[in-house]
């Protein structure tokens, strides 16, 4: 298997994770959103600075405001996306923050020019069926959660520009650790006076609260983000966006081994036409 994918498969994987440390968490969902950047600051600047002895990847013209893009619209991502899974399903919210693709594969078109292959376009919407019949059990209750599913497009939107911004920083050669260290020391800039001011739960109460954000900053953010932002240097944004929809298919995975929620028939063969519209999706980029 190509590197490149594999890496962004396995950081797929990773992200699907997620979910299930923020339901876990015991801070808000904002609170939530600045430690999972946080915690995995220093570890991100060390590896960074062992790993380039001193910086020898520096950052050169014209890539400090895109630096800054990535690492507001990430702000953006999390921030929303944590407050919708507050107020809606985690599969709706999961369902709408995956419709970055679309807008990830519109912008493609329309900006860079980059017009998707009929193939392309069938394993998109292939996938995205896939990801419909994956949640559709939970679907059914966003009724009553509008603001919940309006925000999961918000993060949907926000997520496709963090994904170009780093396209546009790894095309220009900037170095993956150093991409990830500057944007989510950023990020948590951000986040930090908004989860102060909303009175939410700031600090967990015990220690396995805290492991929980450890866990999800070193291996949703550090692990999960850093292997997508490897990825995006070798890949064309439009198909890492459809292959990044592995996510809810590994979350409700996650969700049956570690929370005991049973996947049923139809939630079977949603992950399965996920995989087929990947795999479409990979075969109309080449």
């Amino acid at each position: 298997m190509n590197p490149a994918l594999a890496a962004l498969l396995l950081g797929a994987g990773c992200i699907a994770l997620s979910p299930i440390f923020v339901r876990l968490s015991e801070a808000g969902p904002t609170a939530t959103a600045f430690w999972r950047v946080a915690l995995a600051v220093p570890a991100l600047w060390i590896f960074y600075l062992a790993r380039e002895q001193g910086g020898r990847a520096r950052a050169g013209a014209g890539k400090w405001p895109l630096l800054l893009l990535a690492g507001a619209a990430f702000a953006g991502d999390l921030g929303f996306w944590h407050l919708s899974i507050e107020l809606t399903s985690v599969a709706n919210s999961t369902l709408l923050a995956n419709l970055a693709s679309i807008f990830v594969t519109l912008g493609a078109w329309v900006f860079l020019r980059q017009k998707p292959s009929g193939m392309f376009l069938a394993g998109l919407a292939a996938a995205l069926a896939g990801v419909v019949l994956l949640v559709r059990s939970s679907v059914e209750f966003s009724g009553t959660a509008l603001l919940g599913d309006a925000l999961g497009v918000l993060t949907a939107m926000f997520y496709a520009g963090y994904i170009f911004a780093v396209k546009g920083l790894r095309d220009r050669g900037e170095g993956a650790l150093r991409l990830m260290a500057v944007t989510s020391t950023v990020t948590a800039v951000l986040l930090l006076p908004v989860a102060l001011a909303s009175g939410e739960q700031f600090l967990p109460a015990t220690a396995m609260g805290w492991a929980t954000l450890l866990g999800l900053a070193l291996i949703s953010h550090a692990a999960g983000q850093g292997l997508i932002a490897y990825a995006l240097a070798h890949l064309r944004a439009a198909f890492s966006s459809v292959a990044l929809l592995l996510q809810p298919v590994m979350a409700s995975l996650f969700a049956w081994l570690l929370l005991a929620e049973a996947l049923a028939p139809l939630q079977l063969a949603g992950a399965v036409i996920v995989l087929l519209g990947i795999y479409l999706a990979r075969k109309g980029s080449d």
